[in-house]
């Protein structure tokens, strides 16, 4: 089934984690946000670039994600805990897979990044992946790849 058939709007990728990390397993989460917040989501403003995922005291928090204020919003959001903007914010997730990602995290020295942001049926929904960092010749691999596809394209379009 395909994003479309699916309901599904993708507002922002994290296309640098695919180039930092080697992606394993993804789950997808909720995300407690406050009025303002969602429609700066909806607006398409938020930016995954810095963020990770921490688990503590068996609650996921998505730390450093950047969405800044709406600019049409009024109200409390304004002040107080809830004006920062790379605010801590809390991930709906199952119990079941907290203590997988925070087993992962432990024992398997991964860490958690979010890959995407979009709406599903209206509700602002996280993918995060379990990652481990590459080295850098893993880096200039894919780099290599990345040229070599690009150069096959390149010289299939001027074939036809």
């Amino acid at each position: 089934m395909s994003d479309k058939d699916a309901g599904i709007k993708v507002i922002a990728t994290n296309r640098r984690a695919s180039f930092d990390y080697e992606l394993g397993e993804r789950y997808e989460a909720g995300i407690a946000l406050t009025g303002g917040e969602i429609k700066a989501i909806r607006a398409g403003r938020i930016d995954l670039r810095d963020a990770f995922v921490q688990i503590r005291n068996g609650e996921a928090w998505l730390v450093n994600a950047y969405v800044p204020h709406y600019e049409h919003s009024t109200g409390f959001a304004r002040q107080g805990p809830l004006a920062d903007e790379r605010r801590a914010r809390k991930l709906l997730l199952h119990k079941k897979e907290i203590a997988e990602l925070a087993r992962g995290t432990e024992l398997r020295g991964y860490t958690i990044i979010p890959t995407r942001v979009y709406l599903k049926r209206g509700r602002a929904k996280v993918e995060i992946a379990l990652a481990r960092g590459k080295k850098l010749h893993d880096k200039r691999q894919t780099i290599a790849k990345r040229d070599a596809q690009r150069e096959i394209e390149r010289a299939l379009r001027e074939r036809w």
